[in-house]
C-alpha cells in the first residue's frame, strides 16, 4: 500500500517517483517507480488470419536503448483518456499506414512490474486498407511482411526480442489461430 510519493523527475515520456509503501508484512520501504500512461500494440494481418500461413505486418525499428533495430509490432503510448483500442488504430496508421476493418483485442500485460507501472493493451487487426503513415521525427521505421511461420522461427531463433511482440504473435497463434 502506498503510503507516500515524491516526484523526483517528470518527462516527455515518464515520470519518477520515490514512493514510500506498506509491504504485506507491515514493514515500510521507498520503492522507485517509473510512472507510464499505458500503450497499445497491434499485430496486422495483411492477409486472411485463418488461412494457410497469414502474412503480418511487422516493423523494423530503431531503437537506442536496444543499440539498433528491433523487429516489432506497431505500438505507442496512450494520449490522457483515449481508448486503448483507438490508440491501436492510430498507432497502426502513423507508423504501418494503414487502416483495419476488424480490431480484436487479445489481453493487457504489466510491461516490467518490478518498477514500472506501465501496461500494454494487446490486439490484433485484419481486413487492411492502405493510407498514408505519419511517423514521430524519431520513428526510423521499415515495414516488413513475414508469413506467421517465418516470424514464429524468428522467435525460436532470437531474431525477434521484443517482449510485447513475442507474446503477441505466441498468443494469436495458440489462442486466436488455434485449429
Amino acid at each position: 500500500m502506498q503510503l507516500a510519493s515524491k516526484r523526483v523527475y517528470k518527462g516527455r515520456v515518464i515520470d519518477l517517483d520515490v514512493d514510500t509503501v506498506q509491504f504485506p508484512d507491515g514493514s515500510t520501504g521507498q520503492l522507485e517507480m517509473i510512472r507510464h500512461p499505458g500503450a497499445a500494440a497491434v499485430l496486422p494481418f495483411a492477409s486472411d488470419p485463418h488461412g494457410p500461413d497469414p502474412t503480418i505486418l511487422l516493423i523494423k525499428q530503431y531503437r537506442y536503448a536496444a543499440n539498433g533495430p528491433l523487429i516489432e509490432i506497431p505500438a505507442g503510448r496512450l494520449e490522457q483518456g483515449e481508448d486503448p483500442r483507438a490508440c491501436a488504430e492510430r498507432e497502426l496508421l502513423e507508423e504501418v499506414g494503414v487502416k483495419a476493418g476488424r480490431v480484436e483485442r487479445l489481453t493487457t500485460i504489466w510491461t516490467t512490474p518490478g518498477f514500472t507501472d506501465e501496461r500494454i493493451h494487446l490486439f490484433w487487426a485484419a481486413d487492411l486498407t492502405a493510407d498514408k503513415h505519419s511517423r514521430e521525427p524519431d520513428e526510423f521505421i521499415e515495414v516488413t511482411p513475414k508469413p506467421l511461420s517465418e516470424a514464429l522461427n524468428l522467435i525460436r531463433d532470437g531474431g525477434i526480442k521484443d517482449a510485447k511482440t513475442i507474446l503477441c504473435i505466441l498468443f494469436v497463434a495458440g489462442f486466436v489461430l488455434e485449429h
